[in-house]
């Protein structure tokens, strides 16, 4: 099982606010984000969403989760930050880009996949006479959200068939075969969305 975002039934006011609003709320957080220039606001930004996940249900440790793929990526960009501009504007920068992501977890583990597909849909209507077709829309953030864990399974698959070789120690036994499976499911899947006639 991944631990990446999955949908967690409740019954809380963010479980029941529709997608479209919480999707607003996400934009709106990623722009005001630019404001928070000081390590205590930042603080007050995790401490806010971390307290959003207790709310409605979802233990901290889930929360943690979302964060860890990112590791390597927060301590490259904090190192660099500590160098370039010191440790307050490293925890800065480091703290918004925690903050974003767990913040898009919350919204991930209490909205329905197709909550928010259809929210994007509706979205993109008014763009039809820009030659936008709003169910093409949906279809391929549907398609997105469901090929990432495909291809965490595909990565699981192939680090087994890595170990059981003695090749562990080899990114490139790892990174070869997981590029041919994942582009071989995506031939299939064309094929067969143009065999249901979804093709221009």
């Amino acid at each position: 099982m991944s631990s990446l975002g999955l949908y967690r039934p409740g019954t809380s006011l963010l479980h029941r606010t529709p997608a479209l609003v919480k999707l607003a709320a996400m934009l709106f957080a990623g722009v005001g984000s630019i404001f928070l220039a000081h390590a205590w606001q930042v603080g007050v930004a995790i401490a806010l969403v971390l307290a959003c996940f207790l709310l409605v249900g979802i233990p901290l440790l889930t929360a943690l989760k979302q964060v860890r793929p990112l590791l390597w990526v927060v301590a490259f960009v904090g190192a660099f930050q500590v160098i370039a501009a010191g440790w307050e504007r490293a925890f800065a920068v480091v703290g918004v880009i925690a903050a974003l992501v767990l913040l898009a977890s919350l919204i991930t583990l209490t909205t329905r996949t197709t909550d928010m597909v259809d929210a994007v849909v509706k979205v993109s209507t008014p763009l039809r006479f820009l030659g936008v077709k709003p169910e093409r829309v949906g279809l391929l953030l549907a398609l997105g959200i469901r090929s990432v864990p495909v291809v965490v399974g595909l990565a699981e698959e192939v680090r087994d068939a890595q170990r059981a070789r003695g090749l562990t120690a080899s990114p490139r036994a790892f990174a070869v075969p997981l590029i041919v499976r994942s582009l071989r499911r995506a031939d299939a899947l064309g094929e067969a969305l143009v065999a249901r006639g979804v093709d221009d």
